[in-house]
């Protein structure tokens, strides 16, 4: 059996998290968004899986931004709908 890639650890990947509830709700306070106003992830996408998300966790993406220096995006982890 072959070692398991960290995708986490490539250097195109942006840095995740899950964010905690007092989080979460000062963003959705500030922009004045609901949960269902997130943009989605899957359950199954590798990085979700790689940070323990679970459905209805919400994940803060930190990109380098040559503009910005920084930006953050939010995606609401949902489950992948069966086909």
């Amino acid at each position: 059996m072959g070692t398991r890639l960290n995708v986490l650890m490539h250097d195109m990947v942006p840095k995740h998290q899950i964010m905690d509830i007092e989080e979460v709700q000062t963003l959705l306070t500030d922009y004045h968004l609901t949960m269902e106003q997130l943009l989605k992830i899957y359950h199954d996408d590798p990085i979700v899986k790689s940070i323990d998300a679970v459905p209805g966790n919400v994940v803060r993406i930190t990109r380098k931004s040559h503009t910005a220096g920084e930006a953050e995006a939010y995606r609401l982890v949902v489950r992948r709908p069966k086909k």
